[in-house]
């Protein structure tokens, strides 16, 4: 599967060891980004630009990476759409797959070791969306609200 990733500085060295990881899972891994440390850049040309291949590719997936996530899931979900989830563990990482159909998962490279980090993305990776009415019904509301800006009914 081609995998778009994107990071900052503080995800830098996790960037890379990802995309050797993803390269030796036999994954095509293609790094938006940067391509050298530099302590005072900014994630959103990276992260942008992996949320946008990914958005454009629709086999693929993406990863994007920061100190917290935080800032890189937001930034990915404002790409028209991309669903994009933050995983602290390996349940919020299938989640965002299975139950979200998210087909970007953001991680904090500050937040986890490098192993539990690289867990969360393989996980993720190897998640199918379920595919279950109810979940479909959810991305639909959140979809039409996005398309059209009208909340949907209450129940």
């Amino acid at each position: 599967m081609r995998v778009y990733l994107g990071s900052d500085h503080a995800a830098f060295e996790l960037k890379a060891h990802l995309v050797e990881h993803l390269r030796s899972a036999g994954h095509d891994p293609v790094d938006c980004g940067p391509s050298s440390y530099a302590p005072d850049d900014d994630y959103p040309p990276y992260v942008l630009l992996a949320a946008t291949r990914t958005a454009q590719d629709p086999a693929s997936r993406g990863v994007v990476l920061g100190g917290s996530g935080n800032g890189e899931a937001m930034a990915a979900n404002k790409v028209p759409g991309v669903r994009c989830g933050l995983a602290w563990n390996e349940e919020t990482a299938r989640l965002a797959r299975e139950h979200n159909d998210a087909r970007i998962v953001s991680v904090g490279a500050r937040m986890h070791p490098v192993a539990d980090a690289v867990r969360f993305v393989d996980v993720f990776l190897a998640t199918e969306f379920s595919g279950e009415e109810r979940h479909r019904r959810r991305l639909a509301m959140v979809s039409d609200y996005e398309r059209s800006g009208e909340l949907p009914p209450l129940p």
